[in-house]
């Protein structure tokens, strides 16, 4: 246990999870807690956001919740900053929020299109700004873990603007892990494959269903909690030290599909 502490323990980490009122984020930040890092869960809904730092309260690690509208720069630079004050400097940032539709294409407006791409891939990058500048300047061993999806490529059916979105998401993550590893923040992204959950499940008809479980070799949804396993080994510094720059895909297999 020794060992396995050193390896994935967290200890005297500060990680901010932007989307964490919701399921999977907030598993994300439920496991980084069971390692030992002191958790802020920041989201646009506060009652969420108060209610999954109260059971992660419940961990034994120390937690703020604030709400913040993760599109304004301004409101990430006030978050970060509460952070450092409440919980100390953050080195660990997971970025998940994230909207969806199922929009036709010919009938999908440009709100809905700024609006997705402003959610889903504008936040990302602001929040890689923020608090990037501040893992830099202090000299932290940094890990951000950005979102990304089965649908970032190649790319799904019914989902078009979310899959641009997430096809961005990975090609932010590639290009910030080139041009920060050597100043000791390490970039890498999560891409899970069909996880249900509030943001999906107005698309998730029986026939929808039938279609992802026959491309997924282990032919079932995947549990919010088995995202827990790929999210500490990214965010340690000592398991995944020489990892920058990765697409981990936690899917069931999906992608590795044909016929």
């Amino acid at each position: 246990m020794d060992y396995l502490s050193k390896l994935f323990g967290l200890q005297d980490k500060v990680a901010a999870v932007i989307g964490g009122g919701g399921v999977l984020a907030g598993a994300m930040a439920k496991a980084l807690a069971g390692a030992g890092a002191s958790i802020a869960i920041l989201d646009l809904n506060e009652e969420n956001a108060r209610n999954m730092a109260g059971q992660i309260a419940e961990i034994g690690v120390k937690t703020t919740a604030i709400a913040v509208d993760a599109t304004s720069k301004q409101g990430l630079e006030k978050a970060e900053r509460q952070i450092h004050k409440e919980l100390g400097p953050c080195s660990i940032l997971v970025n998940a929020p994230g909207i969806n539709s199922g929009t036709p294409f010919f009938d999908i407006t440009e709100a809905e299109w700024h609006k997705i791409l402003d959610v889903n891939l504008k936040s990302m990058f602001l929040a890689c700004q923020v608090f990037a500048r501040q893992m830099i300047d202090n000299k932290l061993a940094g890990s951000i873990i950005n979102i990304s999806s089965a649908s970032s490529g190649p790319p799904l059916s019914k989902v078009f603007t979310y899959g641009i979105s997430k096809a961005g998401v990975n090609n932010m993550t590639q290009f910030l892990a080139r041009e920060w590893a050597t100043k000791g923040v390490r970039v890498n992204a999560i891409a899970p494959g069909f996880f249900p959950a509030e943001q999906n499940r107005k698309i998730l008809t029986p026939e929808r269903v039938a279609d992802i479980m026959r491309h997924t070799p282990m032919n079932r949804f995947g549990e919010a909690e088995e995202l827990a396993g790929a999210t500490v080994w990214l965010a340690s510094e000592n398991a995944s030290s020489f990892v920058t720059g990765a697409i981990i895909r936690v899917d069931g297999g999906y992608t590795a599909m044909t016929i």
